[in-house]
């Protein structure tokens, strides 16, 4: 048996920046989460080990925030940004604009990926995750993952590329 306080708890960030990529809206990933909190505490009987939870947690939070994207019928991302807490003085403004142009351009990108290859970019590149565990959790092989990523990666690749071209 699991212990939420142990198990699932401390899972909750995660979960939310997992809802906050799939539905760019603070408001509505906080409810998912605590939707899928519920959820996992309805079934705690079910899980058996914290991995097993783990896992479950995460696949009923993504499917929850999808279901979420899909009423909605919105693809569209408000870019709240958070100030630089330090400025690197050795950037010129020219420079400091290009890089947070590019960094605009990149999340964009990254917003209008299909939702599989979004989510293995999100699991693999910004939470770190090994590929085994994203398998796992999306219930497809290592390869797919691999692959998945790979055309993800290079589609932003490409379009980015595309776009910095643009005009010359």
């Amino acid at each position: 048996m699991i212990n939420f306080r142990d198990d699932v708890l401390p899972l909750k960030n995660r979960l939310y920046r997992l809802a906050l990529r799939i539905i760019p809206n603070t408001g509505e990933a906080e409810d998912i989460v605590q939707e899928t909190m519920i959820k996992v505490w309805n079934h705690r009987g079910e899980l058996s080990t914290p991995s097993s939870a783990e896992a479950y947690s995460i696949t009923i939070c993504r499917n929850m925030a999808l279901d979420a994207l899909a009423r909605k019928e919105s693809s569209n991302v408000s870019l709240d940004e958070s100030p630089y807490d330090t400025l690197d003085t050795s950037e010129t403004p020219f420079q400091t604009l290009t890089r947070e142009d590019s960094r605009k351009w990149v999340h964009k990108l990254f917003q209008q990926l299909p939702e599989k290859q979004r989510t293995i970019m999100q699991l693999r590149d910004i939470e770190g995750k090994p590929y085994k565990e994203i398998a796992q959790e999306l219930q497809i092989s290592e390869e797919q993952v691999k692959v998945t990523l790979f055309r993800a990666r290079q589609r932003i690749r490409q379009q980015f590329e595309k776009i910095d071209r643009y005009g010359l």
